[in-house]
């Protein structure tokens, strides 16, 4: 008997991830940021005809199973890449991206499972000329962005995944075989990127990128997302430094939060509890039990969050999201 699985990531760069100098080029208009990919995956390559990421990759792979045994395996799928359209003024011209070879490591057969291990990616096709932190210190071709993927098939058909890799920009989404979302990139790094990723500095080189990697948020937070950044007036955003506290348990607040970058551990009374990533809701249950803050959430790494009035959403929809907030209830 044969089973399959799959596992796949979305590359694209979120509004406004780009900070400083680095963004005149959206800001102008010669660049363009991304819509969120949709929460269910169904039709990559209409995605990709719609010019919606960067690129993908599909890293999907088979077991043949005999009498309990794994007796044969294999990969199929692999990267898939976009382009890029850069404007000035009334014209537009399109780059056709440059998709790098899909590195497909050798299946690791343990016990009753196959392990696979994928990286795709590549780099625009549109010049980038940048200074670079070393040798040969300009660089004219853009930089090389990819993901990582693993993914584990069991002799009874089970499967699991992980981003065991990934380059610090764009944001990078993971959806399962289902093409359901079950985790997002929590950090982005323009900077060291356009610094940094290219020639040996990949997975086509001699190294990788740790993926700093979070579970997603509820449909109703990203809805509510939507609210608060488009909804009316533009939020204030406030960054906050690795291992510094966005909030403090029992101090008095009237804000709520969305994480836009970064990873935030609540903690209360001292314990840790969970962490979250970007697309979070955080801060509603200060709104709606009394004006005092229930957790601390301390920044695991940079975070940039935007801060928006208690009474810019609807309190039902806060009293929903706070139900999932319990954690110190499990």
């Amino acid at each position: 008997m044969r089973f399959e699985s799959t596992v796949t990531s979305v590359s694209w760069i979120p509004s406004e991830a780009i900070a400083g100098f680095y963004r005149l080029p959206m800001d102008l208009g010669v660049g363009h940021y991304d819509e969120p990919p949709p929460d269910e995956l169904e039709d990559l390559e209409a995605l990709r005809a719609a010019d919606r990421f960067r690129f993908a990759n599909v890293l999907r792979a088979w077991v043949d199973v005999e009498d309990g045994r794994i007796v044969d395996s294999g990969y199929a799928g692999g990267g898939a890449i976009g382009a890029t359209t850069v404007r000035l003024g009334s014209r537009s011209a399109t780059f056709t991206a440059v998709a790098l070879p899909d590195l497909q490591a050798q299946p690791e057969v343990g016990d009753g499972w196959v392990r696979f291990q994928q990286t795709a990616g590549g780099r625009t096709g549109a010049p980038m000329p940048r200074r670079v932190s070393h040798p040969p210190f300009v660089q004219i071709a853009a930089p090389t962005a990819w993901t990582t993927l693993a993914l584990t098939i069991s002799a009874d058909g089970s499967a699991s995944h992980e981003q065991a890799g990934a380059s610090p920009f764009p944001r990078h989404w993971v959806y399962d075989a289902s093409g359901k979302l079950t985790a997002k990139s929590g950090l982005i790094d323009y900077r060291s990127w356009s610094l940094r990723a290219f020639g040996s500095h990949s997975p086509w080189g001699d190294e990788d990128s740790p993926a700093v990697t979070t579970q997603v948020e509820t449909a109703l937070e990203r809805q509510l997302s939507t609210t608060i950044m488009r909804g009316g007036a533009k939020p204030k955003k406030r960054k906050i430094k690795q291992g510094d506290a966005l909030v403090r348990q029992g101090e008095s607040g009237d804000e709520l939060f969305l994480l836009l970058d970064g990873v935030l551990r609540i903690e209360v009374d001292g314990k840790a509890l969970a962490e979250v990533g970007p697309g979070a809701i955080l801060g509603e249950r200060a709104i709606l039990e009394g004006g005092r803050r229930t957790s601390t959430m301390v920044a695991v790494t940079p975070c940039t969050v935007a801060v928006a009035a208690g009474d810019q959403l609807d309190r039902e929809a806060l009293a929903e999201v706070a139900k999932g907030h319990r954690r110190e209830d499990g």
